[in-house]
């Protein structure tokens, strides 16, 4: 966080701080790649052969072997430049204009850091707890319990004494969502579904949790089913409690939506595990990449980027409109619609 200073470029599709209905085009230059141009050429060139560093070693958990067998490369380097989670830059910056679409209709989207290893918040954490963390300058470990984040902190410390590398769990939580995104009709139209396949698109995500799954899995249902009321005063209908974590039926239902991601360690450890050279077929120490030791912080950055993604989409095939105010009226005249349900 502290070398990567990259900044977006909006190159189209904006002007005066606002959209105009064509594709938004972005740039966002790696300025790291200057120190590459040499060792990963468009085109060879007299004395190139010496100054390439293959991936001929590769990472135990990463996709350098699979994917050199899948494309029939006995370099792995292509493979690992684009699994990389440098990819996801993009969704990050796409990610903050679906942020800010979604805003203009009061729905906010943020993440937190609940475990780091064995370390764990066991709190649930409120709403304003994590909206003042993403107000902060310095985020540590992106937890909002010191103590814990301080224990958290320890656990990365002996990690990177060690020469490893730590994975945890990040938690994203929309709030403001409407009842009603998503369907229940056919399995491609499930709200859960498209936010548990979008958290585990991201790199080292192995797992994902839609509400208290866990919990729900291991208990009787009548200690974890969401009861139904109604508020005469505020005309609506509410829950409970939040177990579902604002899904049911593939579809929102009007609570707080809440998905966890569970990452494992990254691959890559400045003490390599055992592999083997793609050339000589001998046993060998894995390659090794400038890495990071804990990952988890930013991992909730790029969720809440991929939750933003999925609700707006889910926004606009419920809402459409091509213009903000078509689809505002539409949202506002659904709204009237559930008041008067």
């Amino acid at each position: 966080m502290k070398i990567e200073t990259d900044t977006v470029e909006i190159v189209s599709g904006v002007r005066h701080s606002q959209t105009i209905g064509s594709p938004v085009a972005m740039i966002i230059r790696n300025r790291d790649w200057k120190n590459w141009t040499e060792i990963l050429p468009v085109e060879d060139y007299e004395g190139s052969a010496e100054k390439k560093k293959p991936v001929d070693r590769p990472r135990p958990g990463h996709a350098d072997l699979t994917g050199a067998i899948k494309y029939d490369f006995a370099d792995a380097r292509y493979i690992l430049e684009r699994a990389s989670a440098r990819e996801t830059t993009a969704r990050v910056a796409v990610g903050a204009l679906a942020k800010t679409f979604l805003g203009q209709f009061g729905i906010e989207i943020l993440s937190h850091v609940i475990a780091v290893g064995a370390v764990r918040l066991e709190r649930d954490a409120a709403w304003d707890e994590i909206a003042a963390l993403a107000q902060k300058e310095d985020v540590l470990l992106g937890c909002v319990d010191a103590e814990t984040e301080a224990r958290m902190k320890e656990a990365v410390d002996v990690a990177y004494r060690t020469g490893d590398t730590i994975g945890g769990i990040f938690e994203v939580r929309a709030k403001g969502v409407p009842p009603g995104l998503g369907s229940h009709i056919t399995w491609d139209t499930r709200l859960d579904g498209k936010l548990a396949q979008a958290i585990v698109s991201m790199q080292a995500v192995k797992g994902v949790e839609v509400g208290c799954a866990e919990e729900q899995a291991t208990s009787y249902g009548s200690k974890v089913q969401d009861t139904i009321h109604y508020s005469k005063e505020e005309r609506r209908f509410y829950r409970g409690a939040n177990k579902a974590g604002g899904l049911e039926g593939g579809m929102s239902n009007g609570s707080e939506i809440f998905v966890r991601g569970f990452l494992k360690p990254i691959s890559t450890l400045r003490r390599p595990l055992e592999s083997v050279d793609l050339t000589t077929r001998e046993s060998t120490a894995a390659a090794y990449e400038r890495s990071d030791v804990c990952v988890v912080p930013a991992a909730g950055v790029i969720g809440e980027a991929m939750v933003a993604i999925v609700l707006a989409q889910a926004f606009l095939e419920k809402f459409g409109g091509d213009s903000l105010r078509e689809t505002r009226r539409n949202f506002d005249g659904y709204l009237q619609q559930v008041r008067e349900f």
